[in-house]
Parts: structure tokens; C-alpha cells; sequence
């Protein structure tokens, strides 16, 4: 007699011989056609369908844990893949100095591909965290970050990265050559390339005014190729009031001590880089009844150590570390100042004009760090498109998904010689070679490059993921961290208003020149340009 088990197929029957299970046509021709077979041979045929049966049950377990059959977009040397950027330098780079920087930018494109992109990622997978106290109640207020963060830290200062613009090796291309390097190494760099333009930033602020004998240290160590002596800076200005309008957002006090040092009371509300061992505030100067001037001209620029000799944090407690939608590799703290000792490197009074060309570096690293991630995002897209096959055919051969990367590369492509044209105009200035003309058009451009290519960078990385399909939705595809850190962009160093505006005064201030230079120099021949000469 032979019967079908519930949760058997159709092909196979129970055989009161054996105990085994049996195809259905041999059951028929045990049972009805009557052939003689003996025990044994019921066992061996048991066994080869036990056997079948285990292969497919194997063959569908092990479908549970299959990966998908895509294969991973990736990219090789940035610096060689990257044929703007190289032909950019050869057009416009002296011979000689083209000769060193290609050589270099080669090596450094190795090194990011195998040492520094890995790092990068251990950044992201590692972000910083906050130990208030330690296991005896005692407060230590430690802000611990990954090796892979401080290594980044030891690179940037042995690739030169803030060193090269302050050294001058190649005059007026100098920062150029800076910007480019910074280029490359923003989208690999784990959220590094931010307390990198903070560093820019003071290094700037100190050499607009003389490197006067006290901070002569602090300038050499935040332009050092040394990793054992470089030093990274913050920026604090953003309290509780928050936002662009420091005038009447600053409430942080500064005490005058017999010494001649500031003690400074306040409150940080948005501290980036609050791991880094300097950094440049806003305060207001108390008088001797404690009073202290408000608006802009109340406002003075200081300098402190984040930390003494020991290591012991400058009467500074943290208060917590910020939890952001992007940039997570980067420490961002709210900060209580209960005393902190700082040095005055401003005129009274006069900080928010001392901080101007803070302001105009940081602008420029963050339209760096547009144009880097917009390049990323293209590349590993491209890359993709040559490997993705569907609908019988690689993305590649689709017009219409073409026409989309075209249309992404094209706005890329502009946001990169807007980006050349501002460093070399901000190469001439630093070395005195800048027209008046020159010095009109990098005031008017660097608000203009910081408002665009902020916008234009997260919709260029929203329209590049959506180029990988569901895959770009994947968080360890590392796609989205890119988005998430491109969304910083359009609010960091002035929101697009509070550029609209600068842009205003601008033009004001010149009464308005500058559009005039403006207009003159976009419909003049680029050969007549300054950095197309």
C-alpha cells in the first residue's frame, strides 16, 4: 500500500517494505506490476532519494544567505582617472611646476586608494564618543575618537595638506596646487577635510596679522608637515542664540586678567572639531564695572589652547556631543567655558572683522568638498554603469541613463573651474599679484561658488544614487554616507540668504564694480583671464 505524505511532492510514496520513500512510478511497479525486488535494493534506492532530497533542501538553505549578483562599483587612482583635472594643470601650470606637482598627485593617488580610503571608512564605522565620567564618579569630559581618525590627522600633515599654501614653493600656484590635493583627499578623507579648513582658516586669520611673537608657535604647528608637532584648530562662534548673526548671538564674556590673558565665561552651543588642540572665539570684552558692548563692535577675536601640557582641558567642560545626520566622524560638542584662558589677537572690538578671511578660506574648502563629492559620486556611477546589466544590455548602452550621467558630469565639470578660477584669483592675492579687478572678483565669487555648489552637491548625490537603484539606498554600500555629508554643505559658513546677502554688500561696497568686473571678465577671451595666462 503507498500513500503521499502531506508535505511531500507528488513524486514520491511511502513503501510499508522499506520505510522509504520511493518515487511514485516505483511504487506502481512494486505494488501493481508485482516485481520481485529485494530489501537491498529498496535500501539503495532509499538512500539515493534521501540523498536528492538533502541536496535540495542544502541547495535551498544555502539561497537564504546569497548575496546579490552585482558587482561593485570601484574606483583606481583618483588623480589619473580624473582627465578635467589633469588637463586643467597642464594648461595652466608653468612646466616645471607642472613636473613635480603631476609626480606627486600620482603618488598621493596610490596612497589614497590603498591606505586612506580604508581609512575613511573605519572613521565612519567608528564615530566619536563621549565619557563624561570615569569609573570613580570623577569627571573627565574625554571625547575619544578611532586610531583611524588620528591617522588621518598624521597624513594631512605629511601630505602637506595646510603646510603647502603657507610655504609658497610654487608662488601664486601654491594654493592652487593646495586645492587640489584637498580635492582629491575630501571625499576619501572620513570627514577630516572639516577641521582641515578650520585649520586653513586660523592659519589665515594669524598670518593677516603678522604672526605676531605669541602665536608664532601656534602658526608653525597648524602649517606643520610634522605629525608630531602639527596642530589642528576649531572655530567656536555659534551659542545659543545660534546661527549666522554672531552680533547679537554672542553672549560668551571675556575677563582681562593681570597678566594681560582673557578669561572667557560662555556657553558653545555648536563646536566643530571639538577634539582638536586650538581654536579662534568671539567674546565681548567686560570693563571694570562688568559691562560689556553689544552688536558687532562689542565683538573681539581670541585664541586658546583646548587643552594644557598635561592634557587637562582648559576650565572647559562638555556638555554633549551633537547628534547630526551627517559628519558623524567629526566630534561636534556644546561647550561650557568656566574660565578658559585665551589670548586677545584681534583689535578690541574688532573680531568680526578679523575672522573675514577665516570665513573666505572655510567657504572655499567647503565648495572643495562639493566638488569632491560630486566627482565621487560620478565616478563610482560610471564605474557602475559599465559593469550593471539590464534589460539585456550594461547601463551603459542605455541612452537615456547616459544622457543622466552626461547631464551630472556637466555640472561637475563647471563647479570645478568655478572652483580653479577662485583659488588661482586667491593665489594672486596672497602673493600681491591680484589686480584690484582680481581682488573685486574673488569677493564676489566665493559667496557665489559656496551657495552653488553647496546647493548642487546634494542633488547631484541624490540623482547619482538613484543611478544604482535599490543598492543605493544600501547603508554599507556607503552611498548614503556620502549624501548625508553633502547635506551639510548648503548650511555650513552661511545658509544660501546669509550669502545672498554677503553677495549684496558686495556689491554695495564697490558701488557696484565688482558686477562690472564680473560681467567683463565672463565675456572676455580666457586667454586674456588671469589664471588661463
Amino acid at each position: 500500500a503507498c500513500h503521499l505524505p502531506w508535505w511531500r511532492s507528488s513524486a514520491t510514496c511511502k513503501s510499508w517494505q522499506s520505510g522509504h520513500f520511493l518515487p511514485w512510478d516505483r511504487c506502481q511497479m512494486l505494488g501493481i506490476k508485482g516485481i520481485n525486488t529485494t530489501v537491498r535494493q529498496e535500501q539503495q534506492a532509499g538512500m539515493k532519494e534521501k540523498q536528492v532530497l538533502e541536496d535540495l533542501e542544502m541547495h535551498l538553505a544555502r539561497r537564504d544567505t546569497e548575496v546579490l549578483f552585482q558587482e561593485q562599483p570601484e574606483t583606481g587612482n583618483q588623480y589619473l582617472e580624473d582627465t578635467l583635472l589633469q588637463s586643467y594643470l597642464r594648461t595652466h601650470l608653468p612646466p616645471k611646476v607642472l613636473e613635480e606637482v603631476h609626480q606627486d598627485l600620482e603618488r598621493f593617488g596610490n596612497r589614497l586608494l590603498t591606505k586612506i580610503q580604508p581609512l575613511s571608512w573605519e572613521c565612519e564605522l567608528n564615530p566619536p564618543v563621549f565619557r563624561q565620567y570615569d569609573a570613580w564618579g570623577r569627571r573627565v569630559d574625554h571625547i575619544h575618537t578611532c586610531s583611524a581618525w588620528r591617522r588621518m590627522k598624521e597624513i594631512s600633515a605629511e601630505e602637506g595638506l595646510i603646510a603647502e599654501a603657507y610655504e609658497k614653493r610654487y608662488s601664486n600656484w601654491s594654493r592652487l596646487y593646495q586645492a587640489v590635493k584637498l580635492y582629491l583627499f575630501s571625499s576619501s578623507s572620513g570627514g577630516f577635510s572639516c577641521p582641515l579648513a578650520m585649520t586653513d582658516g586660523a592659519a589665515k586669520v594669524i598670518e593677516s596679522l603678522g604672526i605676531p611673537g605669541p602665536l608664532k608657535n601656534a602658526f608653525d604647528r597648524l602649517t606643520s608637515r610634522d605629525p608630531e608637532k602639527f596642530w589642528t584648530s576649531g572655530q567656536w562662534m555659534t551659542e545659543r542664540r545660534g546661527g549666522s548673526d554672531v552680533a547679537n548671538g554672542t553672549e560668551t564674556v571675556a575677563r582681562k586678567q593681570p597678566d594681560g590673558t582673557y578669561r572667557l565665561y560662555g556657553f558653545k552651543w555648536f563646536t566643530s572639531a571639538a577634539d582638536s588642540d586650538v581654536t579662534l572665539t568671539l567674546a565681548r570684552i567686560a570693563d571694570a564695572e562688568g559691562q560689556c558692548t553689544q552688536g558687532s563692535r562689542g565683538l573681539s577675536l581670541f585664541f586658546l589652547r583646548v587643552r594644557d601640557e598635561e592634557g587637562k582641558l582648559n576650565s572647559i567642560q562638555v556638555q554633549r556631543l551633537k547628534d547630526k545626520l551627517g559628519t558623524r566622524q567629526m566630534a561636534t560638542a556644546e561647550l561650557w567655558l568656566q574660565g578658559a584662558r585665551a589670548e586677545l589677537i584681534s583689535a578690541e572690538g574688532r573680531g568680526v572683522a578679523a575672522i573675514s578671511n577665516m570665513l573666505n578660506i572655510t567657504r572655499i574648502h567647503n565648495v572643495i568638498a562639493a566638488v569632491a563629492f560630486m566627482r565621487r559620486m560620478i565616478s563610482l556611477s560610471r564605474d557602475y554603469a559599465r559593469k550593471r546589466v539590464a534589460f539585456g544590455k550594461l547601463l551603459k548602452d542605455h541612452p537615456l541613463h547616459m544622457q543622466t550621467i552626461a547631464r551630472m558630469e556637466v555640472q561637475v565639470r563647471g563647479a570645478f573651474l568655478l572652483l580653479m578660477e577662485i583659488v588661482c584669483l586667491l593665489g594672486l592675492a596672497e602673493t600681491n599679484l591680484a589686480s584690484e579687478q582680481e581682488q573685486l572678483l574673488l569677493r564676489l565669487l566665493i559667496p557665489v561658488a559656496k551657495l552653488y555648489t553647496g546647493k548642487q552637491a546634494s542633488a547631484v548625490a541624490v540623482e547619482a544614487m538613484e543611478s544604482f537603484g535599490g543598492q543605493g539606498y544600501m547603508e554599507d554600500t556607503g552611498l548614503p554616507v556620502i549624501l548625508r555629508d553633502t547635506l551639510v554643505l548648503s548650511i555650513w559658513e552661511g545658509t544660501t540668504n546669509i550669502l545672498s546677502l554677503d553677495v549684496l554688500r558686495s556689491l554695495a561696497k564697490s558701488q557696484g564694480q565688482v558686477m562690472a568686473v564680473f560681467l567683463s571678465t565672463v565675456q572676455v577671451s580666457p586667454q586674456l583671464q588671469p589664471c588661463s595666462a
